[in-house]
């Protein structure tokens, strides 16, 4: 299994996506600033991945934190960690599961060691981690079944290990119909401006022996017209209450273009990213990342000097272009609001 983030004698060791695919990175972060600055420079990306480097940033952060002083920078660590990646929700869970183990700790036991408090938070950013692997594991088990044999898969964005804990959410399920013994083959989009389909993606279906081809983004549309395409799989950074969902800048594109071809677009993505206090994608929040990963590519310009660019990370889908979300306690179809009332009505984490 592709090892993307792990927690070592004190520091958070993860896989620089950076130098993907041409080398085989891994990046020691031994300061929870390290961790802030991996996330911002997306050497780490990836909704769940981010919340999980997130909880084992706080975590290392608040183990050099003087016994007196603790609390305060306990909390200060959180509000940067909470700077970090506005769309991501996982990560704003991460922090709230880390503040209440942080609570729970000192409620319990006002007058507790300071190394106890810092054993529980190491804990529970471990325990946020294994929960993560699991949970695309289940939803590899469920997604499974909507994928046929001889079926050819179009995903954009990487939504694999690389963006999780581990396994992957949308290619999770992919991994999972592979492993099953179905004939499939992935169409990769290579997902402007920073090609997480060709660098990231690509490299897990090659490393998996999963059949791919890689395409630019604009001739998705006439593969799906001729159709090449037996449905659209895609991962979340955040999924509103309605069923409404942010991702990778292009989804919306690309579910308009199945619903017209009729062919079936399915989101898979952990409870943990499904925000019940936004109740439709108008309130998600869109990151705006630098004009430069639009203007060049890896230090080369590509556009005249004193041009200008947009770079809006996400766009959202809203909820009628959605034919099924894939979670780990199962699968949601329509109406979603409902349908997430009901699961959230008997979810407890960390319960299988």
């Amino acid at each position: 299994m592709i090892k993307t983030i792990s927690w070592n004698e004190g520091a958070v060791v993860m896989i620089d996506q950076r130098a993907l695919p041409h080398e085989e990175q891994y990046l020691t972060c031994r300061t929870y600033q390290d961790v802030i600055d991996a996330i911002n420079n997306m050497a780490i990306r990836g909704a769940p991945a981010v919340g999980i480097a997130a909880a084992m940033g706080i975590a290392l952060g608040t183990l050099d934190a003087p016994e007196g002083q603790m609390k305060t920078a306990f909390y200060r660590i959180c509000d940067v960690f909470s700077r970090t990646r506005p769309t991501a929700v996982n990560l704003f869970w991460a922090i709230e599961r880390m503040k209440a183990r942080f609570e729970k700790e000192f409620a319990s036991t006002p007058h507790m060691k300071a190394d106890a408090v810092k054993r529980a938070l190491v804990e529970e950013a471990l325990q946020i981690h294994k929960e993560d692997i699991e949970a695309n594991r289940q939803m590899g088990t469920h997604g499974r079944s909507l994928i046929h044999d001889g079926d050819t898969i179009l995903t954009h964005c990487n939504a694999g290990a690389l963006a999780t804990g581990g396994y992957g959410t949308a290619l999770g399920v992919i991994r999972a119909a592979h492993e099953e013994g179905k004939k499939i083959h992935v169409l990769v989009d290579e997902t402007r401006p920073l090609l997480q389909g060709a660098r990231l993606t690509a490299w897990e279906m090659h490393r998996e022996g999963i059949s791919a081809t890689l395409i630019t983004d604009s001739m998705a549309g006439s593969f799906i017209q001729r159709g090449m395409v037996s449905c659209v799989l895609v991962g979340a950074d955040r999924i509103a209450a309605n069923g409404d969902t942010a991702n990778k800048i292009g989804t919306y594109t690309l579910a308009v273009l199945a619903r017209e071809n009729k062919i079936p677009l399915y989101v898979a993505a952990p409870l943990s990213t499904i925000d019940r206090r936004t109740r439709t994608g108008r309130q998600i929040p869109i990151e705006e990342r630098s004009e430069e990963e639009v203007l060049g590519f890896h230090g080369t310009r590509i556009a005249p000097q004193g041009f200008c660019a947009h770079n809006p990370a996400f766009d959202v889908t809203p909820n009628r272009y959605i034919t099924a979300i894939i979670t780990e306690k199962g699968i949601l179809t329509k109406p979603f609001g409902r349908e997430i009332k009901r699961i959230f009505g008997a979810y407890r984490p960390g319960v299988s």
